[in-house]
């Protein structure tokens, strides 16, 4: 199966590889491409170039910076991203709190907080998982008990990612605990410098410092601060999941991550010879090459058959196969690096390659993506009941 764009939509894609290949600073793709960790201020000026070229928030109403793009345009600008190794957008900021405030906050709101959004001068982290509600978020404790012109919250959120960058966080608190849990939930925003706000490191399994712990004691909100009407939380929640769920098929960066595989191999046998010869791994990239054709040939269906700005229901199939080929790579350069692979410490002198040496904590951190954005056994669930048509 073949598939041709339009000269239109090519001529779109070649604009936007041209601009990802040449106005998004080198150093910042290059510790993309290495996949070592960018730190927050290459994330802010990465978002700043493109924000400043009107290409960072695309899927926002065109009032507030969006784009007047049509889907296929959508993908083609987050798949020549990838390619290009370029950090997407701060998904917190432009796929989440965002869209959120511009379909269901203020008037005021919208002019207080979306500009500075889209150009990451505010850090939004997301303030949703408790430690007892992660897949069932909907039972989550944290309250926000409203005395007279502010809410008081108390609890905590935990998996915060990110949050250490923080400036503020958009969380879901309980408001009414005496109604069904999905009813008594709203969407509050809160200044994470307020008084009884704090945020404490969890370290990962790969040595890394990436999400948090955040703990509210008796922290004071103003009730402008609540985004659209009290207790209706839990709907912009299934809105912000849609939208985190638009473009949850990494192809780009997996094709680029695997071509990358390919080039270590070359050099990974003894003596640095190559280890494309063997006819068992040969098989397992070419296996891993045609599985993620066909995930890019089933992004194309799904962004050709979603209606009104709503994720197609295949688009759990995009999430569930996408992570597992994601990490599928990961294992597959750990396999290539063999017992170099133990030496993620390794001091500059070592002549053991940076690739090598990113290997585990790459594998490691990747196990995180059958859970985020919906885990990967919630899909499993959702395709067998709007795909299949199964029933329990």
């Amino acid at each position: 199966m073949k598939l041709q764009l339009s000269p239109e939509d090519a001529a779109f894609r070649e604009e936007m590889r041209t601009f990802f290949t040449t106005k998004v600073p080198q150093h910042i793709r290059d510790t993309v491409s290495a996949r070592r960790e960018l730190s927050k201020e290459q994330i802010v000026e990465s978002v700043q170039v493109m924000n400043a070229a009107g290409l960072a928030v695309p899927n926002w109403p065109v009032e507030w910076g969006g784009r007047d793009w049509t889907s296929l345009q959508r993908h083609i600008w987050h798949e020549e991203m990838q390619l290009a190794a370029v950090p997407p957008p701060l998904a917190f900021n432009h796929s989440m709190v965002g869209p959120v405030i511009a379909a269901f906050g203020s008037q005021e709101m919208k002019e207080r907080f979306l500009a500075k959004t889209a150009n990451l001068d505010i850090w939004w982290p997301q303030g949703s998982s408790e430690p007892d509600a992660g897949s069932d978020l909907a039972s989550l404790r944290t309250t926000a008990v409203k005395d007279g012109e502010e809410y008081v919250v108390n609890g905590q959120k935990t998996w915060t990612t990110l949050g250490q960058y923080g400036d503020w966080i958009f969380t879901l608190v309980r408001t009414d605990p005496d109604v069904k849990k999905q009813a008594g939930i709203s969407f509050l925003l809160i200044d994470m410098t307020s008084p009884g706000l704090t945020v404490r490191p969890i370290e990962l399994i790969d040595g890394g410092h990436e999400v948090n712990e955040v703990f509210f004691d008796n922290v004071r909100v103003p009730v402008e601060n609540l985004v659209g009407e009290e207790n209706k939380g839990w709907d912009y929640a299934k809105f912000l999941l849609g939208n985190e769920r638009v473009g949850v098929a990494p192809v780009g960066s997996t094709k680029r991550t695997l071509s990358q595989a390919k080039e270590y191999a070359q050099t990974a046998g003894p003596g640095g010879t190559s280890l494309l010869d063997d006819p068992l791994l040969a098989a397992q990239i070419a296996d891993l090459e045609n599985e993620l054709l066909a995930l890019e040939l089933t992004a194309l269906r799904v962004v050709a058959n979603s209606a009104d700005g709503k994720p197609h229901p295949a688009s759990s199939v995009l999430k569930l196969r996408g992570t597992e080929l994601q990490q599928a790579v990961t294992e597959l350069i750990v396999d290539l690096a063999g017992p170099a692979s133990l030496a993620p410490g390794a001091g500059a002198g070592s002549d053991i390659p940076d690739w090598a040496r990113v290997a585990t904590p790459n594998y490691l951190n990747y196990r995180k993506a059958s859970i985020y954005g919906g885990s990967n056994e919630v899909q499993r669930t959702i395709i067998a009941g709007t795909i299949l048509g199964l029933r329990g």
